[in-house]
Parts: C-alpha cells; sequence; structure tokens
C-alpha cells in the first residue's frame, strides 16, 4: 500500500483498448502512488456492460456512462429511462460524459443538445452527478446549463476545463466543479493555469483524461491514472499549498460531489 496521500483520478477510460493488455498493472500502478480511487467514464451507453464489469472486478474503480457529444449522430439516443435504470448500480457515480463539442462535430450541434438535454435531465431525477465535455461551445453550453439549472439544480464537473475564464465563471456560480487534466501542466498552458487559479480550491478536481493528455513527464506517452499525481502537483503549487494538502482538499471536492462513491460499502 502506497505511503503517498490518498487523492482520485476522477475521470479515465479504463476500458479503452490501450489498457487491454495490462489493465490490472495499470491499476496497481495507479494504487502504489496513491491514487485510491478511480472513475471509469463509458462514452457509448453501448459498452455501458463492459465498463460496469470492470467497476466490479476492481475495488477502487467506480463508473460513469452516457453518450460522448462526439458519437451521438452514430450512435442510438440514450433515453431518460435508460439513463436511470443504469444508475441503480451501487458503484455508479455520475451521468456522462455527455456535453458539446464544436471542434471536431459542430454539423451535429442540434443532435447533441437534445442528447444533453436528456442527460441533464437523467441528473436531475437521479440527483447523481453531471459530467460534461465542453469544446469550441462556450455559449451554448453555458446558455444551456444555466437555463436547465434554474428550471431544476443539479450538480456537475466541467471534465477535463480548458475553456474560457467565461465558462469557468460561470460553472463556478452555478455551484459546479472544474477538473485539472494533464492539459493544466503543459508548459504553455499558463493562460489555463491563469484561470484555475481564480476558482476557489474547494472547486476543484483532478483527472487523467486517460489513455489520453499525459502530463510531464510523460506527454506523448500513453496517460494512466497514476500520473495524476504530476498534474496535482501542479495543481498545488498553483494554489501555494503542500501537495498533502492539495490532495486532502481535492479528496473531499471528489467527496462532496460524487457521493456514492463517498457511501460505498458505508451502507
Amino acid at each position: 500500500m502506497s505511503s503517498n496521500p490518498k487523492i482520485t483520478d476522477s475521470h479515465c477510460h479504463l476500458d479503452f483498448p490501450d489498457f487491454d493488455e495490462d489493465r490490472s498493472d495499470v491499476i496497481k500502478s495507479a494504487l502504489h502512488n496513491g491514487v485510491t480511487r478511480m472513475v471509469t467514464i463509458c462514452t457509448k451507453l453501448k459498452n455501458e456492460p463492459t465498463v460496469r464489469k470492470i467497476s466490479e472486478n476492481y475495488k477502487a474503480v467506480y463508473y460513469a456512462a452516457g453518450n460522448h457529444p462526439m458519437s451521438v449522430s452514430s450512435e442510438p439516443m440514450a433515453s431518460l429511462e435508460e439513463l436511470i435504470q443504469i444508475s441503480k448500480h451501487p458503484k455508479f457515480v455520475a451521468i456522462g460524459e455527455t456535453g458539446l463539442d464544436y471542434y471536431y462535430t459542430s454539423d451535429t450541434a442540434e443532435i447533441q443538445k437534445k442528447s444533453l438535454q436528456i442527460h441533464i435531465n437523467a441528473a436531475q431525477e437521479t440527483k447523481l452527478p453531471l459530467i460534461i465535455h465542453a469544446r469550441n461551445a462556450d455559449t451554448d453550453i453555458a446558455s444551456i446549463l444555466e437555463a436547465e439549472f434554474r428550471n431544476s439544480p443539479f450538480s456537475c464537473v466541467m471534465h477535463c476545463f480548458s475553456s474560457s475564464k467565461d465558462l469557468a465563471i460561470k460553472a463556478i456560480d452555478l455551484g459546479f466543479y472544474l477538473s485539472m487534466s494533464g492539459i493544466a501542466a503543459f508548459p504553455k498552458s499558463k493562460e489555463l493555469r491563469e484561470i484555475f487559479s481564480l476558482v476557489p480550491v474547494e472547486r476543484i478536481l483532478v483527472e487523467t483524461d486517460s489513455p489520453y493528455l499525459a502530463p510531464p513527464p510523460y506527454r506523448g506517452k500513453r496517460n494512466e491514472p497514476a500520473y495524476v499525481v504530476n498534474t496535482a502537483r501542479v495543481g498545488a503549487e498553483l494554489f501555494d499549498l503542500s501537495y498533502e494538502e492539495f490532495a486532502l482538499q481535492t479528496e473531499e471536492n471528489f467527496n462532496s460531489l460524487f457521493f456514492k462513491a463517498r457511501q460505498y460499502g458505508k451502507v
């Protein structure tokens, strides 16, 4: 067992083929680094049984599920009933990821919005947090999230946040969380780090989004949950905290948002 402070990788993709050959070793490596929990994200609902099984096979792994905005045009539309039914699993801790991506798939904006609406309704109904992917869609995502929150409040994390200061402020005003990925640790991400520095540390989570976006010194290689520690060390410096203090704070934040993970095994 690691002597490092406990920390959680709040967003990874352990079902991706990148981990097929060494998934168990990857999880063991994370545990060795102090990463005692991982939330693996299903991006296509047809793959939910596979992702669920991973969470069942590994004590440290929880899961979330939804249809990623980049794939909604090629996947069956999620239904509210389907998401509610899946959410009953004891290790299912969040709805999504969902959201809007206009960088690669702006041509499917309308169907993305329809899918997002369904996922928001599922979060409102189940009271589970919503995991949002937003890229090149700040105006629309802010408008939709605010309108729906005013209609019926829900909790939310802006996953792998790398958007504008305005969207960050809007998210925080709504009581949402921002998640730091390896992007925040890249040398050229000074502007993004400045945005994060304006956010209360009580609203910060950390993630890998692995197998993507490995932080230095692993940039260009396959990312994995163990490397969330490297991003967290950058976060600690940004908020003028020791690594131990920052890890403890992000654990408290995670437990506040992902309440089912906090409660798992205690009831």
